[in-house]
């Protein structure tokens, strides 16, 4: 992998990058360089690559027998926000690219770069919501389980 400065993020096929590798350039990225990652073009692939992934990194032993409906609102520069659900049922996680009229046992709001961070293991969500960089709506104890169903890579 080139270094991260020579890295070009607007033209990098995400969907070819493994997930420790993507929670290294997370991690080495400067949080301007982030930021304009996820208010540039790159935006939505990045994160339709991150959550169509999910359904593959999802731990089944850890769910047990849970059943929730996660929302997640990842908000964008002048409104330009993102919304995506997680199903955790039956021994599986699925995921909608958009909000559906079904009520949400929790919602989690935040930035970008945030969400990045948190889902690259560059940031724990309990650390988010206390500098309130993550609002959490809903089951606050789902919220503390949710990063424990997922492989999350360790940097």
């Amino acid at each position: 992998m080139a270094a991260l400065d020579d890295l070009d993020l607007e033209t990098l096929d995400f969907g070819s990058v493994e997930p420790e590798e993507f929670a290294r350039i997370v991690k080495g990225l400067s949080a301007a360089r982030l930021a304009a990652l996820m208010d540039g073009p790159q935006r939505r692939r990045v994160l339709d690559e991150v959550f169509g992934r999910m359904h593959t990194r999802f731990r089944p032993s850890a769910a047990g027998d849970r059943d929730a409906l996660i929302r997640w609102k990842i908000t964008g520069a002048e409104g330009a926000d993102d919304v995506y659900e997680t199903h955790i049922a039956k021994g599986a996680c699925t995921v909608t690219s958009e909000r559906t009229e079904r009520t949400p046992q929790l919602s989690l709001a935040m930035a970008a770069p945030e969400f990045l961070k948190l889902v690259s293991g560059n940031a724990s969500g309990p650390t988010l919501f206390f500098t309130r960089k993550l609002k959490l709506k809903g089951d606050i104890k789902l919220a503390g389980f949710l990063t424990h169903y997922f492989d999350i890579p360790k940097v």
